[in-house]
């Protein structure tokens, strides 16, 4: 599905990283500016991320895991208050919680889309609970039109983890736009990057200035702080290569989403898929346009099935192996059981932009391969 040259050999590569000329003109363009730090790049680069998000107030900084914690502290999440969270996810999502003094309250995910389950929501949710943050994992919409009622009905702040999920929508609706706030990630391994950085997008405006005074150690203009801050900025640098980047999201989005589907149709034909003996393809919800940060699918024995994988030069990785909440930092005992079977069985494969020509068909022939060998052996 690449419109890139034939190689017959050419390797796959594990992530969608592309950086070219118009990143190094950035960064150039900054350089000789001589200004470095935030500076009218980061501005510019909040305006135009906005246009993706239906035109909220955005604020850049310094990373995702900033603009988790920063978007939560505006919403006044802090000590006392607990957040329900999915356990299937990276570990920002309750560390950043963690980090207001709140505490994240583990709630398991639904089994098709990994994302969190609102029954589980409902029943997590207590007296003490400020905010429900749904996890757009791996690209695909969480369940929004649920848990807005949920949180509606609680009168509890309902606020989205976008970190892989730029451009994606939900009945037509861009994730980022649906909550009371939303955090996106521009880490390297993003389907966009600014190097290292983070977007909080606000649903008003008063918020958001308090974001802006949070990451800037609580002033807006020099020397006249109007409250205790941090220093989370975003660089011009980071925000230039960001800019350059954005102008590209759509195109590699629609590449993504051409691999998918292009994918899914060859490993749907592998023996046993539809009875769950085999290869499980990702389901996507109604209403939903997922931007396939990670193409995952289910698989019996997984960690057979990857090592023959690495075997064959085909790269794949597991998001997320450990459940948070099993994690030393947390170090809790939950009965979840979509998120322990998802941990147990998850497998991400190349599906970004930067595979090559025929890269798609060798993926699914190793997987085929690999699901086969491993299937036989268990039944030894």
């Amino acid at each position: 599905m690449s419109s890139r040259p034939e190689y017959e050999h050419e390797a796959i590569p594990a992530s969608g990283l592309q950086l070219g000329d118009d990143e190094r003109a950035a960064v150039e363009r900054v350089l000789k500016s001589g200004m470095l730090a935030q500076g009218p790049e980061v501005a510019a680069f909040e305006s135009e991320f906005a246009e993706t998000v239906d035109g909220r107030p955005c604020v850049a900084v310094n990373s995702g895991t900033s603009a988790l914690h920063l978007g939560l502290l505006a919403l006044g999440v802090g000590p006392g208050d607990e957040v329900v969270v999915p356990s299937f996810s990276f570990a920002a999502t309750a560390n950043a919680v963690a980090l207001t003094g709140a505490t994240p309250v583990f709630a398991d995910i639904e089994a098709d889309h990994f994302c969190l389950d609102p029954d589980a929501v409902q029943a997590a949710i207590g007296p003490r609970t400020a905010a429900v943050m749904a996890v757009h994992l791996y690209g695909h919409p969480a369940a929004m039109g649920r848990l807005q009622e949920i949180a509606a009905k609680h009168g509890v702040a309902l606020v989205e983890d976008a970190a892989q999920a730029h451009l994606a929508r939900l009945d037509g609706r861009p994730v980022g736009a649906l909550g009371a706030m939303a955090a996106f990630s521009f880490y390297p391994t993003k389907n966009m990057t600014s190097g290292e950085g983070g977007m909080v997008v606000l649903a008003d405006e008063a918020a958001a200035r308090t974001v802006r005074l949070l990451r800037n150690q609580g002033m807006e203009r020099r020397y006249a702080n109007e409250i205790v801050g941090f220093n989370l900025r975003m660089t011009d640098l980071h925000a230039a290569i960001g800019r350059a980047q954005l102008r590209r999201l759509a195109g590699w989005t629609e590449v993504r989403r051409a691999n998918a589907a292009y994918l899914s149709g060859l490993l749907s034909r592998i023996d046993g898929s539809a009875g769950g003996t085999g290869i499980v393809v990702p389901a996507v919800a109604d209403g939903a346009e997922p931007v396939w940060h990670q193409y995952t699918v289910r698989v019996p024995h997984r960690d057979a099935v990857q090592a023959a994988l690495t075997a064959a030069g085909i790269p794949s990785a597991v998001y997320y192996p450990t459940p948070i909440h099993r994690l030393p930092a947390y170090g809790l005992e939950l009965d979840l059981p979509n998120t322990a079977r998802a941990a147990a069985q998850v497998l991400s494969l190349p599906a970004h932009p930067a595979v090559p020509a025929g890269g798609l068909d060798r993926v699914a022939a190793a997987v085929a391969a690999a699901v086969d060998e491993a299937k036989r052996s268990a039944a030894a």
